[in-house]
């Protein structure tokens, strides 16, 4: 993943995301071992370490999923998920899973996963050198009204 292309707060807030996408994953009795892979894959793609726990305040072993809260919030950790996938420049069918998952969860239709896509990929070619996230969501929310 080409976490280079996030400043400091996005990916912090990425990573933060990504801790409550395992924790929603961990807490099931079973989890499918592909979900599994795929979980360890986006840790290791973002450098994850130990310090990154302790920054985040996360102890593994009471590692739980809590809801975003409003709206926004829950649109912008899926957004966060989706420009995760994006940034390795390799969408896997497992990676939508999961994300439609996680976006379901959130209490999104499944649909809002793809169009976060799209609204991802194109924004490279809008000429904006800065991506304010917040504000993406929100405009995102408005065209689709979500």
């Amino acid at each position: 993943m080409k976490t280079q292309y996030l400043d400091r707060e996005h990916l912090l807030s990425v990573k933060n995301s990504y801790f409550n996408i395992l924790a929603l994953f961990l807490g099931q009795s079973k989890i499918d071992s592909r979900f599994l892979r795929c979980l360890l894959k986006w840790g290791f793609q973002l450098h994850l370490n130990p310090e990154d726990l302790t920054k985040a305040n996360i102890d593994l072993t009471h590692l739980q999923f809590t809801d975003p809260g409003d709206k926004v919030a829950k649109l912008e950790a899926i957004y966060h998920l989706v420009f995760m996938i994006y940034l390795d420049e390799v969408v896997e069918d497992v990676e939508l899973e999961v994300a439609t998952i996680y976006a379901e969860q959130l209490g999104f239709r499944a649909s809002v996963v793809s169009d976060l896509f799209k609204s991802i990929a194109t924004a490279t070619y809008d000429d904006k050198n800065e991506r304010n996230v917040r504000q993406e969501v929100l405009d995102f929310l408005k065209l689709y009204e979500i």
